[in-house]
């Protein structure tokens, strides 16, 4: 009965907000389509742009349909322009919960009460959102951590009760998403479960503080040692799935641009370091912020750290591999030298798409989209425009875009936004070539490969004693009598498979001799 209501909720809201006619205009013809056309007649704000009235509709749904439209908003390579723009001004506006209710939460998750964790608690909260709620404090000290004595923190509280709530509304958009993939012609194209999986799993992840509070502590070891970033550390030992404690930073939102003018706060080479560190996040260490909006960037104002970003927020991160990073610096290196063919063999390579692709007919593809951007100024490129667009032209050849790319498009227009907002003369390429160059030469140079060599060995130093006793083993599989025709078959398919695997160890094998050799003869050129 419950769903049904909440079902009711959302064709009403949709209605109110002029979504209908939306909802129509993709529909297959039938009588469904025939109906929403009647009940069309009647519905206000079509006046509207439709990325608005799909914002607005999304705000009056709640804070679950609300996150659900920032997630969308990042696959630019599905939507129009228009739509993903509107998307991505929505903002969590959710009122906070009751202080006794917060308080309440943090004493059973830290098994004591308020007064005997800090010294002083703040119980009315400096930030809420649709998952939780951030309170701050100061740590008393404790016979194991005397050293806390006196720490100003930060506390994130989990919002209460609010697990059955998202599991309600994801069932319904499940349910939503299966009827628009069946009775829209453009279902399939947009794919509306799998967007919403996306999100399923984007959501669980916020819900286990524990998991945010790791991943700050990854990002803070990467950059201990940073002139340009500061992460808040974590008290592991007040730390639960509900409830995290951190170190309290100090600072002004990057959005309060004339508070930090008049600080005397370089925008230059703020907007130079937000690039270098978010490049670096990405090509160094494969593990990125990837919640990087105002409301999750700071500035130190503090003598000793002035002019430092300090991230927040550490919910929805991405990663990448080795192969994802190797195909990003190639392309962006390729597309500034504007060689397109070099661009349609990348994704060939990659597998990303079919391996009878002609490469020169993707070239001709990319080459239409990359190369209108050269009358421009290197300054005005957007890399986040350049790799949507190559999403965008991949799809035709028929290629399945990974989430964690398109959660990288995402955060680099956001970076790239509030880099430009910052400096509108930012040559986003001159910052970021020399971080990409180096990781190339890193990867895929000499230094690359003895790197490799020396990552591999261990598993040689396994495989090679092992190799007489395999050729061994196929000598003497070879001399067994078989007993009748398909006995016979199913020896002979084992001594090829056992061939083949030989072949490939010999063969490895002759390449690791030939790569030590070549190490060794790079190391004793460098001396000598």
């Amino acid at each position: 009965m419950r769903r049904i209501a909440r079902l009711s909720f959302i064709f009403f809201t949709a209605w109110r907000y002029g979504l209908l006619p939306l909802l129509r205009d993709v529909l297959k013809p039938g009588i469904g389509r025939g109906c929403l056309t009647v009940v069309c007649w009647t519905s206000p704000g079509t006046s509207l742009p439709r990325g608005e009235r799909i914002r607005l509709t999304l705000e009056a749904l709640g804070p679950i349909f609300v996150k659900f439209g920032q997630v969308l908003s990042t696959r630019r390579d599905l939507l129009p322009e228009d739509i993903a723009n509107e998307l991505a001004k929505l903002q969590d506006q959710v009122p906070p919960f009751s202080n006794a209710e917060s308080r309440r939460l943090i004493e059973a998750a830290l098994g004591q009460s308020i007064n005997e964790t800090f010294i002083s608690f703040d119980a009315s909260p400096v930030a809420s959102a649709s998952v939780a709620q951030v309170h701050l404090g100061v740590l008393r000290g404790t016979e194991k951590h005397p050293d806390w004595h006196g720490l100003p923190v930060a506390v994130k509280v989990l919002r209460p009760g609010i697990l059955p709530v998202i599991e309600g509304d994801l069932a319904l958009m499940y349910k939503l998403a299966k009827i628009i993939e069946k009775s829209s012609e453009d279902g399939r194209r947009l794919k509306p479960r799998e967007n919403v999986a996306e999100f399923d799993t984007y959501l669980h992840d916020e819900l286990d503080l524990m998991r945010e509070a790791a991943n700050a502590s990854q990002l803070r070891r990467y950059f201990a040692d940073s002139t340009k970033l500061m992460i808040p550390e974590m008290y592991w030992d007040l730390c639960h799935t509900n409830v995290i404690v951190m170190e309290k930073m100090d600072g002004i939102s990057i959005g309060r641009t004339a508070e930090l003018r008049a600080a005397g706060v370089d925008f230059k080479k703020l907007a130079a370091d937000g690039v270098e560190i978010f490049f670096t996040q990405v090509f160094e260490y494969g593990f990125f912020h990837a919640d990087m909006h105002p409301g999750n960037i700071m500035i130190s104002l503090e003598p000793e750290t002035f002019g430092r970003f300090i991230s927040l927020d550490f919910g929805i991160v991405g990663a990448l591999s080795e192969s994802d990073k190797n195909y990003l610096a190639l392309n962006f290196l390729a597309f500034f030298n504007r060689d397109y063919r070099r661009v349609a063999e990348l994704h060939i390579e990659s597998g990303w798409v079919p391996a009878n692709t002609r490469a020169e007919e993707l070239e001709g593809a990319v080459r239409s989209v990359c190369e209108p951007y050269f009358d421009r100024p290197l300054k005005q490129i957007s890399l986040g425009i350049v790799l949507m667009r190559l999403f965008q032209t991949s799809r035709r050849f028929k290629v399945e875009i990974q989430p964690q790319l398109t959660l990288l498009q995402k955060t680099l227009l956001n970076v790239e936004g509030l880099a430009r907002q910052l400096d509108p003369d930012l040559d986003l390429w001159k910052t970021a070539k020399p971080i990409l160059e180096k990781w190339v030469s890193k990867q895929l140079g000499w230094r690359g490969l003895i790197d490799g060599l020396k990552e591999e060995a261990p598993t040689w130093a396994k495989i090679l004693p092992t190799l007489p006793r395999l050729i061994a083993d196929s000598l003497a599989q070879s001399r067994h009598p078989v007993k009748d025709q398909n006995a016979e078959l199913e020896v002979l398919k084992a001594l090829l498979l056992q061939e083949r695997r030989t072949h490939r160890l010999l063969a490895g094998f002759l390449l690791f001799v030939g790569g030590f050799l070549a190490g060794i003869l790079i190391i004793t050129l460098g001396i000598y």
